[in-house]
């Protein structure tokens, strides 16, 4: 099961009260106070984790408690601070308070370095013993303090996938079967839309020294900006990528016309997101072995004459070379031929 946005709940370790206790041992029968200290409460702490990828360990643990801190003993010995609770999640993730609405979401933490920790919740200091209440004119002090209590609170996961090009198209434009040929990523491919139900990150080698990773999500269809046919959870997983990649049904083969198809993806990214428009963007024209697409094609550079498009077919393999070394020059891992 795949799991990338999620609700949980975190609650970090209580304090340990501090001890009123007196020293009593032989030949010292009236000691003074020595009770000790508690122990800090432990944190709950979220830690990037690049072996994970996505949050459905969250779905069956949805709560994120960290242990109480030990309380304080006599002799002075102070109780035991609680370890962290250490929460795993993939690169990428977005924390926001639970209350908050995409429209004015504020994040806490966004996780994008392998290993990188955020404490999300810290724990409760711990309380004083009676030793730190003693004065010339309170011998025998009988206070002591609680622990503080820990920070708690209700939160949203948002997983935000990382890659450095990420395929956008209908469903049935040949995004999978691409990504197929392009890495060693084997996502469904079947002859009927929404075979993609979740985004699936491939690694291409470019050549003997550079690689990049390239993110297929599932296809967008008109409303995706409104969150049509959940557009919202697929537009969010390419905000990170440095550029976009455009896979088009050249050949019309599900009856509508390439160039419509475009200005429909573009109007759909701007009006997600106006920043996302704006990155480096480029045309994958797929299904060229198909009658019409040939034809289709000029149409399409004739219309956008500034934007690169390379011609492949994900099915036979034409053209997956050439692709490879555009994607290259595109990503500046290759400078480009003179």
């Amino acid at each position: 099961m795949f799991v990338d946005r999620i609700k949980i709940s975190a609650q970090a370790g209580n304090g340990g009260r501090g001890c009123v206790s007196f020293r009593r041992e032989k030949f010292v029968p009236k000691g003074g106070p020595d009770g000790g200290d508690g122990g800090r409460g432990g944190d709950v702490v979220f830690k990037a984790d690049p072996h994970t990828d996505n949050l459905s360990a969250l779905f069956y643990e949805p709560i994120a408690k960290a242990k109480n801190g030990g309380h304080g003993q006599g002799k002075k010995m102070h109780g035991r601070s609680a370890p962290r609770k250490i929460v795993r999640v993939p690169v990428g993730t977005v924390i926001y308070p639970a209350d908050q609405t995409r429209d004015n979401a504020q994040a806490i933490a966004d996780l994008v370095r392998p290993n990188e920790e955020f404490i999300l919740c810290q724990g409760g200091a711990g309380g004083k013993g009676n030793v730190h209440f003693k004065s010339s004119r309170n011998r025998a002090p009988r206070q002591y303090t609680e622990g503080e209590e820990g920070e708690h609170g209700d939160f949203l996961l948002e997983l935000r996938t990382i890659a450095d090009a990420g395929l956008v198209g209908y469903p049935n434009a040949g995004k999978s079967t691409l990504l197929r040929k392009l890495s060693a990523a084997r996502p469904k491919v079947a002859p009927y839309p929404f075979t993609t139900l979740h985004p699936i990150v491939g690694v291409v080698d470019l050549d003997a020294y550079h690689r990049a990773t390239i993110a297929d999500i599932p296809g967008l269809i008109e409303g995706a900006h409104r969150n049509v046919g959940l557009g919202h959870d697929f537009l969010r997983h390419i905000t990170r990528c440095k550029v976009l990649l455009f896979v088009v049904d050249t050949a019309g083969s599900e009856g509508r016309h390439p160039i419509e198809d475009l200005q429909n993806l573009r109007r759909e990214i701007d009006l997600f997101d106006t920043r996302l428009s704006q990155r480096p963007w480029y045309i994958i024209a797929n299904k060229m072995d198909l009658p019409g697409a040939a034809e289709k094609f000029d149409e399409m550079k004739n219309r956008f004459p500034d934007v690169e498009a390379v011609a492949v077919s994900a099915e036979v393999g034409e053209g997956i070379d050439r692709l490879k070394v555009r994607l290259a020059i595109w990503l500046g891992r290759k400078e480009i031929d003179k």
